[in-house]
C-alpha cells in the first residue's frame, strides 16, 4: 500500500528532470511564480500519466495519448481534474439544471403544486394517487407532446378538465414546459433592421446575402423589385424601420421566413433545419445565423445585426403561463429560481413544516436530497447564485466551484483531485470556508492537488511543493517542500512571502485625485438597492466586496455598457439607473475582463498583440527567405503558402475518441512544427520561425532587442507578468487571467504606437491578478500604478488584498451576496475602510 506519489525523472516543458514525492489522503498545495512548471507538473504529468494508466488498464485503447517524459511513477490514484474553463456555453443551461436542484424543483412541484382552475379560478390540488407517472417525463418528450397533451384531471368546483402536471410540464427545455414564443431561452433575437440599413456595403453583402450586390443602385433596385413581387410599393427613400411590420417582414425574410419569424423569434438550429427552404429576395438572416451558429467566429461577426430582447409572454422568466400559476407554499417554481441559494436553503428547510402529513410523506426524499445539494454549494462559495443564472454568464471560478460541490456529493475515495486555483473570484472570507470543503474531500480519503497562490490557503495545506524559482527556463525546479512551517523557513521566494520577509509594496502616501470625479447615479440593476457610487479620477481605485455583492452589475453592467455606448456607439443597453455624471471628463474607457482572446487555437499572445507581424516581416527580409521567393505570408501558420497543409497549420491532429472525449496527436507530417520544409530552413540568429513561437517571452526579448517593433511587445508582455508564456501558445489554453493580462499588453502598446497620451482614460479591470504569485502582483502593481501616474485612472474589481491595501480608494459593496448585498458599505482609503466594523473587506484589512 502506497502513502505517497512518487514522480521520477519529470522533465516535460520547463521541467529539469525532477523527483516529487506527494503524500496521500492530504491537502497538497503546488505554488510558485506564474510560469515555473506548476500546472505542468500538476495537469499534464500527475493528471494525464494517471488518466492515461486507467484508460489503458480498462483496455481502451489511448491513441496520442502518450505518456509524459518521466521515468516512473508509484502510487498513483484514478485522477478527476477541476480546472478554470468554461465548458457549457448552451444558452439552455443554468445553475438550476447543471447542479440538478431545478430538477429536485421539478419533482416538488409536480407532486405537492396547486394550481388555479383556468375555468372559475378554484385551487386544483396535485394528484397525489399518480404520483409515479409524474416523473415519466422522456416517454413525454419522446412522443412530441405539448402541454396540452397527456393524460386530464378535473377542477373540483366546475368540473373543468386540465392537463395533468408532471415534471416535463416544469421544463423549459421541452414543449410541454417551455413558453412558446420564446422556446424556453427567456429572451428572443430581433433583426437590428436600422444597423443592417447602415452598415457598409461589404458589410451588408455578408450578412444578407442572397442578392449579387454590385451597387447600393443595384440593391435600391432589388427591394422595389422585392414590393413588387409582395403586392405593395417600396420608397428606396423611406427607412426601413418606417416600414409596417408585415411589409419590413415579407421584405427582409421572404413569404416562408416572414411566417417563421412570427412563430419562432429565437434561433433555435434544430427547429430552423425543420422549416424548409426559405423564398424571399432577401436571404433570411435569422436563418443563416442558426445555420452556422457553431461557427465561433461567425456567430461573434454577425451577433451584433441582431437584438436580444427579454421575451414579452414570459418575461425571461423560459416557463409557460399554466407552469409559472402551480405553487407550492405560495411560492411558484419562478419565485424559487430567482431567490439565491442561501434563501432557497432556508425555504427548503421550513417547508416540512407547512406540509400536510400526505405531503410530508411524499416530500421527504426530495426534500431530503435538495437541502444536501444547496447545502454544498453554499459551502462552496456560491450561495449568492440563483438557480435562473445561465451557465454560460458564469466566470470561470464559479463553474469550478459548482463541479467541485458536485464532487462532494458523489462519495467517492481513494480518487486524486486536481484543482486550478479555486479561490478565482472568491473573498477572503469565502476562502476560508473553501478550504473546509476541501479539507472534507480530503478526509474521504481522497488526496486533493491544489494549483494555488492564495498565501491564506498556502498556510492551510498539510503540505506545499514550492517551484521554481524562476519563470520558463528559469523554472521547473523543486526549491521547496514540505508542511508550510518547514517551507517557510526554506530560502524560497513563497517562503520569503510566507514569513513576511518580502510583502507586495503598499505606496507611503495616497494620490488625491485630479479633483474631479465619476458618478453613477441609482444604481439599481439586479441586487444594486438604487445606490449612487463616487469614483474620485486620478487614482488607483479598488471595487470591492464578497462574491455576489453587486461589484460587477455596478461596474460591467451598468457603467462599462453605458461607457461602450458614449465612446464606441454600442448598442447593448446599459443596466437600471439614473445616470452617470462625469464621462466628459475621460478621454476614452477601456474594459480588460477575462474574457478568451480568441475562440480557435490559433490565436495566441504573439497574433493578438500584433507582435507576430513584425516577426514574420523580420523573416522575409532576411536574404535566404528573398531567395527563396518567401513573403511575410509565407511565415504565417493561418494562410496556405509557407503552412503544413496537412495540419493547415495547426501542428497537431484531432482524433474522434468516440465515446470518449476527442484528443490531439502531433502532425506526423511537419512533426508539430506547423510549416513546410522550406519556410523552416529560414533561421534567423540560428531560429527558425517555428522555434521562435515555442520560446518565451523572455526568451524571445534578447533575440528580437535590435527590431523595435517586436521587442516593445514583448517587454510589455514581461511588464504585466506574462514573460514565461509561450509566445505560440493558443489562446484557447490561457487561463482567464492570462488573457487580460494580453489585452492590458496589446491597449498599452497601442497608447505608445499611436503618438497619443493616456491621459484622461479609464482603465477597468476585472481581477487582474487571477492566477499571479504575489511576486508578479507586485510587477503588474507597478504598471497600474505607472498607468495612474500618467494622468488615468485605474479601477479594478479585486479580492486580493495586496491590491486593495494598494489602492488609493475603495469602494466596498455588500453586506453579503445576492439579496443580502447591492449596498456601499464602506468608501475611502484603505485605513477608513478597515476602520469600519460591517465591511468584511474591513476586517480584513485591519487583521
Amino acid at each position: 500500500m502506497y502513502d505517497t506519489i512518487i514522480l521520477k525523472g519529470a522533465r516535460l516543458h520547463n521541467l529539469k528532470n525532477i523527483t516529487v514525492e506527494i503524500p496521500k489522503n492530504r491537502l497538497v498545495v503546488i505554488t510558485g511564480l506564474s510560469g515555473s512548471g506548476k500546472s505542468t507538473l500538476a495537469f499534464d504529468t500527475l493528471h494525464k500519466e494517471a488518466q492515461r494508466q486507467l484508460m489503458e488498464s480498462l483496455g481502451l485503447v489511448t491513441h496520442g495519448l502518450t505518456k509524459p517524459p518521466l521515468d516512473s511513477v508509484e502510487g498513483l490514484s484514478p485522477s478527476i481534474s477541476v480546472d478554470q474553463h468554461l465548458t457549457n456555453h448552451s444558452p439552455r443551461s443554468t445553475v438550476g439544471t447543471a447542479t440538478e436542484v431545478y430538477t429536485y424543483l421539478r419533482v416538488l412541484f409536480a407532486r405537492l403544486g396547486h394550481r388555479p382552475c383556468p375555468a372559475c379560478g378554484a385551487d386544483i390540488p396535485p394528484a397525489y394517487d399518480d404520483a409515479p407517472a409524474l416523473l415519466d417525463e422522456n416517454e413525454v418528450e419522446d412522443a412530441g407532446l405539448d402541454f396540452d397533451d397527456g393524460p386530464r384531471v378535473p377542477c373540483p368546483a366546475c368540473g373543468a378538465t386540465v392537463p395533468e402536471l408532471g415534471m416535463t410540464h416544469f421544463s423549459f427545455n421541452k414543449p410541454a414546459g417551455a413558453c412558446p414564443t420564446c422556446t424556453g431561452l427567456g429572451v428572443v433575437n430581433e433583426a437590428n433592421l436600422a444597423l443592417l440599413m447602415d452598415e457598409s456595403k461589404s458589410i451588408m453583402d455578408e450578412a444578407i446575402v442572397g442578392w449579387d450586390i454590385h451597387s447600393i443602385t443595384r440593391y435600391s433596385e432589388s427591394l422595389q423589385a422585392a414590393g413588387r413581387h409582395y403586392g405593395f410599393d417600396f420608397d428606396p427613400a423611406l427607412p426601413i424601420r418606417e416600414l409596417g411590420e408585415a411589409q419590413r417582414d415579407l421584405l427582409l425574410y421572404g413569404v416562408e421566413g416572414a411566417r417563421f419569424r412570427r412563430r419562432f423569434p429565437t434561433i433555435e438550429p434544430p427547429r430552423t433545419a425543420a422549416t424548409g427552404r426559405f423564398e424571399g429576395v432577401v436571404t433570411n438572416l435569422l436563418r443563416r445565423y442558426a445555420e452556422r451558429i457553431t461557427d465561433p467566429d461567425y456567430r461573434e461577426k454577425m451577433e451584433k445585426f441582431l437584438v436580444q430582447q427579454v421575451c414579452a409572454e414570459c418575461g425571461g422568466t423560459r416557463l409557460r403561463a399554466e407552469s409559472r400559476q402551480v405553487t407550492v407554499d405560495g411560492r411558484t417554481i419562478v419565485e424559487m429560481t430567482q431567490l439565491p441559494l442561501a434563501p432557497l436553503a432556508a425555504w427548503v428547510e421550513g417547508l416540512p413544516a407547512v406540509l400536510s402529513a400526505a405531503e410530508q410523506t411524499i416530500a421527504a426524499p426530495v426534500i431530503s436530497d435538495l437541502r444536501e445539494r444547496i447545502r454544498r454549494l453554499v459551502d462552496v462559495g456560491v450561495g449568492y447564485l440563483t438557480l435562473e443564472r445561465a451557465s454560460p454568464s458564469l466566470s470561470a471560478g464559479e463553474a469550478q466551484r459548482l463541479r467541485l460541490a458536485a464532487l462532494l456529493g458523489s462519495g467517492l475515495t481513494g480518487v486524486l483531485y486536481v484543482l486550478d486555483e479555486p479561490t478565482i473570484g472568491l473573498h477572503q472570507r469565502d476562502t476560508e470556508r473553501l478550504i473546509t470543503v476541501l479539507r472534507r474531500l480530503r478526509d474521504l480519503g481522497n488526496t486533493v492537488v491544489v494549483v494555488e497562490h492564495d498565501l491564506d490557503f498556502i498556510r492551510a495545506a498539510d503540505h506545499i511543493i514550492d517551484v521554481g524559482p524562476g519563470a520558463g527556463e528559469a523554472g521547473g525546479r523543486i526549491v521547496a517542500a514540505g508542511s508550510p512551517a518547514e517551507v517557510a523557513e526554506a530560502d524560497s521566494l513563497t517562503g520569503r512571502y510566507l514569513t513576511g520577509v518580502e510583502s507586495v509594496p503598499v505606496p507611503a502616501q495616497r494620490r488625491q485625485g485630479n479633483g474631479l470625479q465619476l458618478v453613477i447615479h441609482g444604481a439599481r440593476e439586479h441586487n444594486l438597492k438604487h445606490i449612487t457610487a463616487r469614483f474620485p479620477l486620478g487614482m488607483l481605485i479598488a471595487v470591492t466586496g464578497v462574491s455576489g455583492s453587486g461589484k460587477s452589475s455596478l461596474m460591467f453592467d451598468i457603467f462599462d455598457r453605458a461607457a461602450r455606448q458614449r465612446f464606441y456607439g454600442a448598442s447593448d443597453p446599459p443596466g437600471a439607473h439614473d445616470g452617470i455624471q462625469g464621462l466628459a471628463h475621460l478621454e476614452k474607457v477601456v474594459t480588460i475582463d477575462q474574457a478568451a482572446i480568441g475562440r480557435t487555437p490559433r490565436s495566441n499572445a504573439a497574433t493578438y498583440t500584433d507582435a507576430f507581424t513584425p516577426i514574420r516581416e523580420t523573416f522575409a527580409a532576411l536574404p535566404e527567405a528573398a531567395g527563396r521567393g518567401l513573403t511575410p505570408r509565407h511565415f504565417s501558420f493561418n494562410v496556405p503558402g509557407g503552412r503544413c497543409e496537412h495540419c493547415q497549420g495547426s501542428g497537431v491532429l484531432t482524433v474522434n475518441m468516440h465515446f470518449l472525449p476527442a484528443v490531439e496527436v502531433r502532425c506526423p507530417a511537419c512533426r508539430g512544427r506547423r510549416f513546410t520544409r522550406e519556410v523552416l530552413a529560414v533561421q534567423y540568429r540560428g531560429h527558425s520561425i517555428a522555434d521562435v513561437l515555442e520560446m518565451t517571452v523572455e526568451a524571445a526579448l534578447p533575440l528580437f532587442a535590435e527590431v523595435p517593433a517586436v521587442a516593445a511587445r514583448l517587454r510589455l508582455l514581461a511588464d504585466v507578468g506574462l514573460g514565461y508564456l509561450k509566445l505560440g501558445q493558443p489562446a484557447t489554453t490561457l487561463s482567464g487571467g492570462e488573457a487580460q493580462r494580453i489585452k492590458l499588453a496589446k491597449e498599452l502598446a497601442r497608447g505608445r504606437n499611436g503618438g497619443r497620451s493616456h491621459a484622461h482614460t479609464l482603465y477597468l479591470l476585472d481581477e487582474p491578478t487571477t492566477g499571479l504569485h504575489p511576486a508578479d502582483t507586485a510587477r503588474l502593481l507597478d504598471v497600474l500604478q505607472r498607468l495612474v501616474d500618467g494622468g488615468n485612472t485605474v479601477i479594478v474589481i479585486e479580492h486580493n488584498l495586496d491590491i486593495i491595501r494598494a489602492a488609493d480608494w475603495i469602494v466596498d459593496l455588500g453586506p453579503e451576496g445576492g439579496a443580502a448585498g447591492g449596498r456601499i458599505i464602506a468608501e475611502g482609503q484603505p485605513e477608513v475602510v478597515a476602520q469600519v466594523a460591517e465591511s468584511y473587506t474591513g476586517r480584513y484589512l485591519h487583521g
